[in-house]
């Protein structure tokens, strides 16, 4: 085998987003590092059961609406 191919394992903790820590290996700072999640089972829909509303700034819809915002789809007007 070769040496010095693998990455540095060591003990970091993790801190989720309600609070709670836990400690785990990663190749992820130094020994003693904590890294901080944002978004982890206890927040996000997937795993809460989509309670939460994600809001769409300048996705889809703003894309859409941009493209076909001036379609009418009512009665043309008699003439």
């Amino acid at each position: 085998m070769k040496t010095d191919i693998h990455p540095d394992y060591h003990m970091i903790n993790v801190e989720m987003t309600d609070g709670t820590t836990y400690q785990t290996r990663s190749t992820w700072g130094k020994e003693g590092d904590t890294l901080k999640l944002e978004i982890d089972s206890v927040s996000h829909p997937a795993w809460t059961g989509g309670n939460k509303k994600l809001l769409d700034t300048g996705g889809r819809m703003a894309r859409f609406n941009k493209r076909f915002g001036n379609i009418s789809l009512g009665k043309k007007a008699a003439s």
